[in-house]
């Protein structure tokens, strides 16, 4: 996915990426993504994809079709040059348009490669950000490219940062290829449970029903900790559980309203 408006410094770190993935197996398949094609407008805020589903969304039509991309892929690349330390508007607009799945996370098996480039610092800041939004919804690993190209477009690769490539492609390959799942980190198991918890009052039959009401009470996760299909060992099992117990506490006191 080219978060980028161009082929630029960025793109050829993915590009050297895409080919280290074609030697390690020749026949994987690579779909390309470019968010400037997509031309995608700004989101709007209607909280039409909080309140009744992603689908309702007025853009769903060009969401939906990188959402199925992502859904059929066994991993995910996404390349951004570093916008004041952050991704590019096309990214942030993209993920603006995807915040409801922070509170219904939904790619859970997924792993990521994340590419970055600045011409001076923030790189790493830039690749961060996306990490974050990434774990958010669900992912489960990412791994983290972040490079200073010194360059305005005239960037060349050299061998040191070839061979980095090389090794974080690798780790991104054997983790996909594995199948392992990681255990949720704290930082991630926090906002899931409170969701958990305060969503219980947005439940079909309630004055403001919402589909986190019927997200987070669906059978298959209301009573876990976090995703089933993710491990989570036993020491990490209280906290999830104290901070939905929080959550529900919270939920009592701090009602989100919308006009009908």
């Amino acid at each position: 996915m080219n978060g980028s408006p161009h082929k630029g410094n960025t793109w050829k770190l993915a590009e050297e990426v895409q080919g280290i993935l074609k030697n390690i197996e020749p026949g994987s398949v690579i779909e390309e993504i470019h968010l400037v094609n997509l031309k995608l407008p700004f989101c709007s805020g209607c909280s039409l994809c909080f309140r009744t589903g992603g689908s309702n969304c007025p853009h769903n039509e060009k969401i939906q079709q990188v959402l199925n991309a992502m859904e059929e892929a066994d991993g995910i690349i996404v390349a951004s040059t570093s916008y004041n330390r952050r991704e590019t508007t096309l990214l942030k607009n993209f993920f603006d348009h995807l915040c409801y799945l922070l509170h219904r996370p939904h790619f859970f098996t997924k792993k990521a490669l994340v590419i970055t480039t600045t011409g001076g610092v923030g790189a790493k800041s830039a690749a961060k950000s996306i990490a974050s939004f990434l774990k958010g919804i669900g992912f489960n690993k990412c791994y983290l490219l972040p490079i200073a190209a010194y360059s305005w477009n005239d960037y060349k690769v050299n061998n040191k940062t070839k061979m980095k490539c090389e090794q974080v492609t690798k780790k991104f390959y054997q983790a996909i290829s594995s199948e392992k799942l990681h255990s949720p980190s704290v930082l991630v198991m926090i906002p899931y449970n409170l969701f958990r918890g305060m969503s219980l009052y947005y439940v079909k039959g309630t004055e403001y029903e919402t589909e986190d009401g019927s997200y987070w009470t669906d059978p298959i996760r209301k009573d876990t900790v976090y995703d089933k299909v993710v491990p989570v060992p036993i020491y990490k099992r209280p906290i999830g559980y104290f901070f939905y117990f929080l959550g529900k506490k919270l939920g009592k006191k701090v009602m989100v309203t919308y006009k009908k």
